[in-house]
């Protein structure tokens, strides 16, 4: 699939491989008819918009050069006279044709302007955010199209961050928002949103004093830089933190993101057409899912992947040609990956724990119920890992007390409670039944999770379940 990257350094992709689109100028054309999304740009605008006040006499054979070099780097089997489906002609100009998903800033748009429930928000803004390379446009920075553009896409990327935290705050996380909300405030000290949203997160910990003293460094840029007051709305905010008027959301469950209008894309790779039919028919069935394909291979898998862009994979580890294990990790080293989670009916115990390091997002039994898969692959799409506990249980059985030369340091100078909730995500329980286990709320134990996977210098959750039981933190028939 040919697709366009403006959200930092401009480039345009076939299949995940990048194109040569020549050089600066050449290059240029192409990301001025990226940012008309889609609209004609007249051939006259864009000599002007090339060289400002100082077009060369042969500007209009230049831009027709530019023009068919690039349609050739971009449609390369394209016949000598068929007409362009990509760079097309557009009296009086050119225009780019694309679909929304195949332009990161295109989609990135889409995204911050979505809207939905508070956990689909977050989803959307999460999402958004993950395709900000940044900053936009940068190579082109001394035209002015281009730095006009690349503000618009800043101030989305700040609306990004301000929805997001906005979202998380009536989801019930004001914990983990804290320091992203404290740098945000202090990198962009005059915008109102990010003060207030500082302010309630803090107030929402029960950390009155820093959260009213937040509206006063507010108050003091305000009057330094504006020579104006508090806005009329952050005052309100003000009054009723000093009456104590705000009121705390009920914390939501853990949101599965769900991109692009609420819907969670998810390909099923089984050798089994009877599996991939039933599991077509339950995400077709549940709302939030769509079936984004499916594959009855390894090397279809990967092929299926490129192709449709799933947000999750359900991949069976057992499979002909290639298998699972294989597949997972082709598909996890490429281009802005999809979650993976695997499905076995008891494979290789070698296979299980090579599939966790590698990186995958769960494992599940394909005896599993409904509920069971339809919770892994929202816990994978939000960045957790699901990991069936009957799976754990024989892994900690077959591989316990194992050392490996890549598993992290020993555990020693972990405290007590943070090695409390490693045991807990070592035996496969979620955050919140890790939160009811300790009396922790939800967030705190996220918290928690992600210092322990900074300290081991980890990058997933199914990791912290092998450095668990790779030193002995978790033994077999351990409670």
């Amino acid at each position: 699939m040919l697709t366009f990257t403006a959200l930092g350094p401009f480039q345009a992709w076939a299949d995940g491989a990048p194109l040569d689109l020549g050089g600066q100028r050449q290059r240029a054309v192409l990301a001025r008819l990226l940012v008309a999304a889609g609209r004609a740009v007249p051939v006259h605008t864009l000599i002007d918009e090339l060289w400002p006040g100082d077009p060369p006499a042969q500007a209009l054979s230049t831009i027709q050069g530019y023009v068919s070099r690039l349609r050739r780097a971009l449609e390369p089997g394209r016949a000598p006279r068929e007409e362009a489906g990509v760079l097309v002609s557009a009296p009086p100009g050119y225009a780019l044709r694309a679909r929304t998903e195949q332009v990161d800033a295109w989609h990135f748009e889409g995204l911050v302007k979505s809207d939905g429930t508070p956990a689909q928000v977050w989803a959307a803004m999460d999402t958004a955010l993950g395709l900000w390379r940044g900053p936009a446009l940068a190579e082109f920075a001394e035209l002015s199209w281009a730095a006009t553009e690349a503000g618009r896409l800043e101030e989305l990327r700040l609306i990004a961050v301000e929805r997001r935290a906005d979202a998380g705050l009536a989801l019930g996380r004001a914990t983990s928002l804290v320091a992203d909300l404290e740098a945000h405030a202090t990198a962009y000290p005059l915008r109102e949103e990010a003060w207030r949203l500082l302010a309630v997160a803090l107030y929402r910990m029960g950390r009155q004093g820093d959260a009213l003293a937040a509206l006063r460094r507010a108050r003091a840029v305000w009057r330094d830089e504006l020579g104006l007051d508090l806005s009329a709305g952050l005052k309100r905010l003000e009054a009723d933190m000093l009456a104590q008027r705000l009121e705390e959301p009920a914390a939501d469950p853990v949101p599965g993101p769900v991109p692009d209008g609420g819907v969670l894309r998810v390909l099923v790779a089984d050798d089994q057409a009877l599996v991939r039919t039933g599991l077509k028919a339950m995400l077709d069935s549940e709302p939030g899912f769509a079936h984004a394909g499916e594959a009855a291979n390894g090397e279809e898998a990967i092929a299926a992947v490129r192709e449709a862009r799933p947000d999750v994979v359900l991949l069976d580890i057992q499979m002909p040609r290639l298998d699972g294990l294989a597949a997972a990790r082709r598909i996890l080293a490429g281009e802005r990956p999809p979650k993976v989670v695997m499905m076995t009916t008891f494979g290789s115990d070698e296979n299980l724990y090579a599939a966790l390091r590698a990186g995958v997002s769960g494992f599940l039994l394909k005896t599993s119920p409904p509920e069971q898969i339809l919770a892994a692959l929202r816990a994978a799409a939000a960045g957790d890992a699901l990991i069936d506990p009957a799976v754990t249980t024989r892994l900690i059985s077959a591989f316990a007390g194992r050392t490996d030369p890549a598993s992290p340091p020993a555990l020693a100078g972990l405290a007590d409670d943070r090695l409390d909730v490693l045991k807990l995500v070592a035996r496969g329980l979620t955050n919140r039944q890790i939160g009811q286990t300790l009396a922790l709320p939800e967030e705190e134990v996220g918290v928690v999770v992600k210092s322990l996977l900074e300290h081991l210098g980890l990058f997933d959750r199914a990791q912290l379940v092998m450095a668990a039981y790779e030193s002995g933190l978790v033994t077999p028939g351990a409670k």
